[in-house]
């Protein structure tokens, strides 16, 4: 199945996508006020409404590949097994001179998922596990965000105020701004060469015999660099589920501002 991926109703969509594609809206899995997961009985549900099988090939894309990612770790976490992103998006599939369509397929619904939902809890971590998390000796919590969120500068969020990082963590690139994720990516928003997003991450001792979480404001970049790590066959992966907006809800989860940790390394560029 393939689904192009976006926010809400208020798309593009029905004005031009991938034959056969239908319409994966995120608000219909995420809750406010901290945009984590639903519960994994309503995750069953609409993903059965879908017609999703846990072996059910899934290809999703959008004109957001951040939007694309998060979907793509939810359908992970469910126990999809065999989850893919069109590398670049629509436009990708538009500068190939590939046709859209404006007709909306109907979802032909299933009765069983095929297995216990969800298939691999391990890849979403909430707060508590977060906390176990930056006390292991070999494991690492990557900060996905701009270098003016992780410094302190911006929250980078409108509706989120506190200005930070968590205590422990490291830098994991994104952006040269907030919600932007070029750090990752080509000039045409194809993926960047693997060779250099590891790079980056090794510089701050982000590397695979880790246990490994990735974290942004909420989780949409998060899910960018974890599918990243994923293709990458990283054997222990997460994201923590709500991120930054989470982890600030209690005053006394411990964050940093300044005194910025410098890579523990020399041999990648580390240029915010």
């Amino acid at each position: 199945m393939v689904f192009e991926v976006g926010w809400d109703s208020t798309t593009t969509y029905p004005d031009g996508h991938i034959p056969g594609a239908r319409y994966f809206a995120l608000d219909a899995y995420e809750q406010a006020p901290l945009w984590t997961r639903v519960s994994d009985g309503a995750l069953e549900e609409r993903l059965r409404a879908e017609g999703v099988r846990y072996d059910t090939t899934v290809v999703l894309y959008g004109t957001d590949t951040t939007a694309a990612a998060r979907a793509a770790v939810l359908l992970l976490y469910a126990g999809v097994a065999d989850v893919r992103l069109l590398d670049g998006g629509l436009a990708a599939w538009r500068a190939a001179g590939y046709p859209t369509v404006t007709t909306v397929p109907r979802p032909a619904p299933v009765t069983d998922f095929g297995i216990t939902l969800p298939g691999h809890p391990e890849y979403l971590l909430g707060t508590e596990e977060v906390k176990a998390l930056t006390a292991e000796r070999n494991a690492a919590l990557v900060s996905i965000r701009s270098w003016a969120e992780y410094s302190g500068v911006t929250s980078g969020y409108s509706y989120i105020q506190p200005r930070g990082r968590i205590v422990g963590d490291v830098w994991g690139h994104a952006g040269s701004a907030p919600l932007c994720m070029d750090h990752y990516r080509n000039i045409d928003n194809t993926m960047r060469s693997y060779h250099d997003i590891a790079a980056r991450w090794r510089a701050w001792s982000v590397t695979p015999d880790k246990r490994v979480a990735f974290y942004c404001g909420t989780g949409w970049r998060a899910s960018e660099a974890f599918f990243y790590a994923y293709l990458m066959r990283w054997p222990t992966i997460a994201v923590y589920d709500g991120g930054w907006g989470a982890w600030v809800q209690d005053p006394a989860n411990p964050v940093a501002v300044g005194n910025l940790q410098r890579p523990l390394r020399k041999d990648a560029s580390v240029t915010p």
